[in-house]
């Protein structure tokens, strides 16, 4: 069963072997944002993680997991930035070569930081066939081992961590809060809350324009995306490793808008000194969604990356309402 594929082992195994080599992020607090929701929020900040983003953990898990005939290569993959930079990164430490395929549209920072590591820029439409296709031109050139932005056992794994971190100092939570796009977090998090804390509910925050998940669970088969919203890190569709965990595991998925995204990004910024990207604010904003449900309740959220252009950022918050 798919769902037995990753074991708690595999989860302690990967945050020992990624200790080394990312950040244990800060988990924070704020009473105004308490006061406004209702509940105990402790924020876990992967946005102060290197590259900027969760991806770092699932992408040096995965390239330091591979034997040195499967790295003698090098590694590829295609992402819309913080997966991108993360491979980019663990090649460098691995000392191997990264081939990185990149939508055209995607932000300057997240380009920047893929060159910084060294990595390989290849270009591609802003589509997932585009992507894929492109990807596999660039491994059959050059052999590369493919390291899946999500869809791979040892970035699930990977992911997981940051759940890990975050449930070992804030004991007794009754949900955790996380972004869906593809699902690696997701997953990660749902296996490390049913190994480690069984009684912390699970749930995804996903934007109303990229519901595929959502769509998926009442469904029971994986539907595609349909990318648009301005949560760009969460434009894909769950994989065949994810979709199972997920479908066993979560206790529900809520959307949200754009404007709710924007408003909570806001807040992030605001309140919390927080350069969080709108993926990194979907989950916030779920949980103000139905926050009456919440009520008095103790709620662990990750902030999942704080990648975006400074210009991007000031234009989005100015649209953002005031809460």
């Amino acid at each position: 069963m798919p769902i037995n594929a990753i074991t708690p082992e595999d989860i302690t195994a990967a945050h020992d072997r990624i200790k080394p080599h990312i950040v244990r992020t800060p988990i924070l607090t704020s009473p105004v944002v308490d006061r406004y929701a209702g509940c105990s929020i402790f924020f876990k900040c992967e946005n102060l993680q290197q590259i900027g983003a969760f991806k770092a953990r699932g992408a040096t898990n995965a390239v330091l997991s591979l034997s040195p005939d499967h790295l003698s290569h090098g590694v590829a993959t295609h992402s819309s930035g913080n997966h991108a930079q993360a491979v980019a990164r663990a090649a460098k430490l691995a000392g191997i070569n990264a081939y990185v395929v990149m939508p055209r549209t995607v932000a300057r920072i997240k380009k920047r930081g893929v060159l910084f590591y060294g990595g390989n820029i290849i270009e591609c439409e802003p589509t997932h066939q585009s992507r894929e296709a492109v990807l596999a031109g660039v491994i059959r050139e050059t052999g590369a081992q493919e390291i899946h932005p999500y869809n791979n056992y040892a970035v699930i794994a990977g992911q997981a961590t940051a759940s890990v971190e975050l449930l070992n100092e804030v004991k007794d939570l009754d949900f955790l809060f996380v972004p869906v796009g593809g699902g690696g977090l997701l997953s990660g998090t749902l296996l490390t809350a049913r190994y480690f804390s069984p009684s912390t509910r699970v749930l995804a925050g996903e934007p109303e324009g990229a519901d595929d998940a959502y769509r998926s669970l009442l469904s029971g088969k994986i539907e595609e995306s349909q990318a648009d919203s301005i949560a760009d890190g969460l434009l894909a569709s769950l994989g065949d490793k994810t979709f199972p965990i997920i479908r066993e595991l979560v206790s529900g998925i809520i959307t949200v808008t754009d404007a709710s995204i924007l408003s909570a990004m806001r807040m992030l910024w605001e309140e919390l000194k927080l350069v969080a990207e709108p993926s990194g604010a979907v989950p916030l904003a779920a949980l103000l969604k139905e926050k009456e449900r919440f009520s008095g309740k103790r709620i662990g959220i990750i902030i999942s990356g704080g990648n975006i252009d400074l210009d991007r950022a000031m234009s989005l918050l100015s649209q953002a309402t005031v809460v």
